[in-house]
């Protein structure tokens, strides 16, 4: 089992930054990687980003590629997602999520990031971004 816990949220200016953190607990996740999605009001939840633990590669969606970065430091069973020049429209619930890291790299290399094969999911931390 893995256990996620996702933090950093708040209020902040377009413009201005937030840095999330992700930090994820249980014997299991030493196979697993995460991935970041969000979630606005009467959409769909969208994936953001993600890092794979084997080889490193990452994932943006096209809305976050050039202002926000992820990084991990998995020893420690953290990544984070650094949110730079931000939007109103980046407003939304950003969850944590971990997936297997072949199913998570295998999907780097497509190009592609969705909910499939993430099989934990933390609480989501609020992000809100004022005009």
């Amino acid at each position: 089992d893995v256990q996620l816990q996702a933090s950093g949220g708040g209020l902040v200016q377009a413009g201005g930054s937030l840095k999330l953190s992700c930090v994820a607990s249980g014997s299991a996740f030493d196979d697993y990687a995460i991935g970041w999605f969000r979630q606005a009001p009467g959409k769909e939840r969208e994936g953001v980003s993600s890092i794979s633990r084997s080889d490193g590669s990452t994932y943006y969606s096209d809305s976050v590629k050039g202002r926000f970065t992820i990084s991990s430091d998995y020893a420690k069973n953290t990544v984070y997602l650094q949110m730079n020049s931000m939007k109103p429209e980046d407003t939304a619930t950003y969850y944590c999520a971990a997936g297997l890291d072949v199913i998570i790299t295998a999907a780097h290399a497509s190009g592609i990031m969705t909910t499939y094969g993430m099989d934990y999911w933390g609480k989501g931390t609020q992000v809100t971004v004022s005009s």
